[in-house]
């Protein structure tokens, strides 16, 4: 089944932690890494702190939703991820934004991501990836989410440290 994961981070070594990502999901029994996106410099949303380093990665997974959400939280642990302060600064932070074409609405898991719309810093390097894909639900492209998404700061620096 095919998934997007929203990457992150804005503490310590940034491009250290989305490499490390990468390579605990790659490692991952039945997750495969099939594509990802350029990283982009984003500014945050929430409290004040610094600028994030964000991406998406296209993965390809056998894993049930809720056994592939135990998975991206366990990498973000392994990063040093504290849930603090919502919307806070993080080492690492891992979203399921997409999932097969599929809506899932369980308890502590909702795909796609309820934030997507609203989140710049997602859309644009999920629409590098997967501009044309419909977003479950909403009737409208990553490309038309992108189109009428809240303005923020969204600078390319370059390609993901895979």
């Amino acid at each position: 089944m095919r998934a997007f994961v929203g990457v992150g981070s804005n503490l310590g070594d940034r491009w250290a932690h989305l490499a490390a990502a990468a390579r605990a999901l790659r490692a991952a029994p039945g997750v495969a890494v099939v594509r990802a996106s350029r990283v982009w410099d984003t500014e945050p949303v929430g409290p004040r702190q610094p600028r994030y380093l964000n991406a998406v990665l296209e993965l390809e997974t056998t894993r049930t939703p809720e056994a592939l959400l135990r998975l991206l939280q366990d990498v973000e642990r392994a990063a040093g991820r504290r849930r603090d302060v919502h919307w806070g600064a993080r080492t690492l932070d891992l979203d399921l934004l997409l999932l097969a074409g599929r809506v899932v609405s369980r308890r502590g898991l909702v795909v796609p991501h309820p934030e997507l719309p609203r989140r710049r810093f997602v859309l644009v390097p999920l629409a590098e990836l997967a501009a044309d894909m419909e977003v479950p639900g909403s009737g409208r492209t990553v490309a038309d989410l992108l189109a009428v998404a809240p303005l923020l700061s969204v600078v390319p620096v370059g390609g993901y440290p895979l």
